[in-house]
């Protein structure tokens, strides 16, 4: 993205031009042509998907690509009023170094596809954008169900409950099976994804022994039972009485308001609410947590199955004429001797959740990308609970490696080692983890740690209430934290490089989402946590991934996913996985990465018996515990002399029950294209002093700076870019700058080999220490403190 800069640009010629950027293309050409009169250069049209703003000039050597600072900004009613978006836009503008922004408005009821909606919204990105910011819309289908709901009212999702009943021999039975009203953040004080009619789909008896249920006692009674009473609250059952003892299972549907994940329309449905919008000037499209309706529990008793005639379908076909609701009792309770085909339903049950909600974010993509172009950018996170665990496995299928984003995105607590593997997988220099609290501190904090664990926040204020989101985005535009932040964004000019992560850890994708399995609900996060604490990053990535040829084996033998190469591998119980990843690892083991294993692979996809340690490589270390990994590959990295990193420590996510390894808010990282990076924000929000000398490539590098401070020197040692939050010195073998008055600045070689910088807030002439290594200085400035 190349972002905005909202200030005075000063060229070596001593011309300045204000400019903003914007997706008014007949601006963007005159800048164009002013500058083509001054220096003889056309613009620049961005290139790759970063670049959402049209053309913006190339002024004094700056770099091609920017990531932008992103913000988050919920309507309410206020918004909706004549000028009513003005207000955040032009607080924002001055009080922030936000540059991108995602608009949504559904927390009030009303629906995209209303004509009122799509004309407010689009007078707010004209508005935005002659203040120099961005707008991305939020056109998800969930905000506008009732929509879908008349159109397609057939192709809503349903809930199937199972609910088991004793069955008496002299009496009948009557059970009540009850709806759940469900929401989530796309609900906010309006319609939930309520229940709209419930009914009867299935009743089984059976006869229950020591060892389990007789599959051979298995029976379809549902012709033999009455339905009572059946509403959106609630479903009755009369069950007549049985000759003997024996148990019976209901199944019941609940319809909710709500598209069904297997809709026929739903692509259609979705890129026709994309299609609306084309005449808003927006720079792209977003949409966030995207799934099935919210299952807050996880479903640990396996009675709630995500369902419709359409999955049964697509079901039916993949296990070659199974019935999905037969196979739910299987799922649900198991059959004696039938160990075999309940694991292999539920895997191919859960694969279903993950590929259809990954065919449906990669259409959405397409399909913003057709109507907006190609530097569209398409945000944000597709997580939801924000943990790897039973929750998101209900609502995605841990579809997060899957679904399609422009960048890396996150929310709340995600574990940092998904963060880092997201931006291997998109080629994201940085994640963007939109974070919220109501505490101001927590962001305090998180602005510091984050570059430490290779990203940034993406600022989400405490939600609106009665009140506009202003007065929820001014308590961050108070005090340093937008100083904290605007001093981080210098790193974007001197890198595109992701953190260094020099150990994956691959998770069996089936085999944690299979409740009939060695190693449910466990993607290793405990192993993942423990390097993390030993200064060393890792990636988490779902087997999956070898199997969309995500992960692979370069040229010289590393394992790599994105730009990342692994020195060591933990393959983390393999079970129920799929042959190409033996063939996989051994492809890698004749290359020059370290391979581990946890776990025993002793069945396929389909649960049959297989000698799957066998198909691995016999120089695949087998690892009894955490310990042996941890201690084996912090030698690995020894002797390959990677450098590790400040050590993570642990966190405290609210209301989560899991812990949270977080990078601390002083320390130092390395990034892939060898960027050392120190940030010190323990003490004062806007940064600590920085007074360091330390050993890079064999050179000594000293800083003298605040909050931040980053540095790349090539193999010889020689300088190629620094950063620095107030700067007063920095030093390495001949080169030296050294300043009067601290100034936050970057400074770096173009493509020509030209040195280029930016100045942040200055005021007054540039220095002549800096003018003597060049004149292509260029002034941003910095946001406006807004008064406490």
């Amino acid at each position: 993205m190349r972002r905005r800069l909202y200030g005075l640009i000063e060229c070596e010629s001593n011309h300045f031009y204000r400019f903003k950027m914007r997706k008014n293309i007949i601006l963007c050409l005159v800048i164009g042509l002013l500058y083509l009169s001054e220096s003889g250069q056309a613009q620049k049209k961005y290139p790759g998907p970063q670049a959402k703003a049209g053309l913006s000039a190339s002024y004094c050597g700056l770099p091609d690509e920017l990531m932008p600072v992103q913000a988050v900004w919920f309507w309410s009613e206020y918004e909706f009023q004549p000028d009513g978006y003005k207000t955040f836009i032009d607080q924002a503008a001055l009080h922030s170094p936000y540059d991108m922004v995602s608009a949504s408005i559904r927390l009030w009821g009303r629906e995209t596809t209303n004509d009122a909606v799509h004309d407010q919204m689009k007078l707010a990105a004209q508005y935005a954008s002659s203040k120099g910011l961005s707008l991305l819309a939020d056109l998800d289908i969930r905000t506008a169900r009732r929509t879908f709901e008349s159109k397609y009212p057939d192709e809503l999702q349903e809930m199937l409950l199972l609910q088991e009943v004793k069955i008496q021999d002299k009496s009948s039975v009557e059970t009540v099976i009850r709806s759940k009203d469900l929401s989530d953040h796309y609900t906010g004080n309006t319609t939930h994804y309520i229940p709209l009619y419930g009914k009867l789909l299935r009743v089984y008896s059976y006869i229950v022994g020591k060892e389990g249920i007789d599959p051979n006692s298995v029976k379809d009674i549902t012709r033999n039972c009455l339905v009572l009473n059946s509403t959106k609250d609630s479903v009755s059952v009369r069950i007549p009485a049985q000759r003997e003892n024996i148990q019976a299972t209901v199944f019941v549907s609940f319809t909710h308001l709500y598209p069904d994940v297997f809709a026929p329309h739903l692509m259609e449905f979705q890129r026709e609410i994309i299609k609306q919008y084309a005449d808003v000037p927006l720079a792209g499209v977003f949409k966030d947590e995207w799934g099935f309706p919210p299952c807050f529990d996880g479903s640990p008793t396996k009675n709630q199955f995500w369902y419709s005639r359409f999955r049964a379908q697509v079901y039916a076909q993949r296990t070659g004429g199974r019935d999905l609701l037969a196979d739910c009792l299987l799922m649900h309770l198991g059959l004696k001797g039938r160990e075999q085909e309940r694991q292999m339903a539920i895997n191919h049950f859960m694969e279903m959740s993950w590929q259809r909600n990954k065919a449906l974010e990669e259409d959405f993509y397409s399909a913003v990308k057709e109507v907006y172009g190609a530097e569209a950018a398409v945000t944000t996170h597709p997580t939801w609970w924000p943990y790897p665990d039973l929750h998101e496995q209900m609502k995605n299928g841990l579809d997060w490696w899957a679904a399609k984003r422009d960048w890396a995105q996150t929310d709340e607590y995600t574990p940092f080692a998904v963060r880092t593997a997201l931006a291997k997988k998109w080629g994201s220099p940085i994640w963007y983890n939109m974070y919220y609290s109501a505490n101001k501190s927590d962001y305090e904090k998180s602005v510091w740690s984050a570059v430490l664990g290779g990203g940034r926040i993406n600022y989400h204020p405490a939600y609106p209430t009665d009140m506009k989101e202003i007065d929820k985005h001014l308590e961050l535009f108070r005090g340093d934290l937008m100083l904290a932040e605007s001093r981080v964004r210098l790193l974007n000019y001197i890198t595109q490089s992701p953190l260094n992560c020099p150990v994956a850890v691959i998770f069996g994708h089936a085999c944690t989402m299979n409740w009939n399995g060695p190693s449910y609900d466990d993607v290793g996060m405990n192993l993942v946590d423990q390097l993390w604490t030993e200064g060393i990053p890792t990636d988490l990535i779902p087997s999956s991934e070898i199997e969309c040829k995500s992960l692979t084996v370069d040229d010289q033998g590393w394992v790599r996913y994105g730009g990342q190469r692994y020195a060591a591998v933990i393959l983390y119980h393999p079970e129920f996985g799929r042959s190409s990843i033996g063939d996989f690892f051994n492809q890698a083991s004749k290359g020059r990465s370290d391979l581990f294993k946890i776990g025993h692979w002793t069945k396929d996809f389909d649960g049959k018996a297989i000698e799957g340690d066998k198909m691995l490589p016999k120089n695949m270390i087998e690892a009894a515990e955490n310990e042996q990994i941890v201690t084996s590959v912090k030698s690995i990295l020894s002797k390959q002399k990677i450098e590790t990193q400040t050590p993570a420590i642990e966190g405290t996510p609210k209301g989560f029950a899991y812990s949270f390894i977080t990078p601390p808010t002083t320390g130092y990282c390395y990034l892939i294209d060898g960027t050392y990076i120190q940030v010190a924000g323990t003490n004062h929000v806007g940064g600590d002093l920085i007074q360091s000398t330390v050993r890079i490539k064999g050179k000594n590098v000293t800083f003298d700076a605040t909050g931040v401070a980053a540095v790349r020197l090539d193999d010889q040692g020689k300088i190629q870019a620094i950063a620095a939050g107030g700067l007063k010195l920095f030093r390495t073998g001949n080169f030296k700058i050294e300043l009067n008055k601290r100034i936050d600045l970057a400074l770096w070689k173009d493509k020509q080999g030209n040195w280029s910088g930016v100045i942040q807030g200055l005021k007054g002439e540039v220095p002549m220490e800096l003018k003597a290594i060049t004149r292509n200085w260029n002034r941003i400035n910095l946001p406006v403190p807004l008064p406490e």
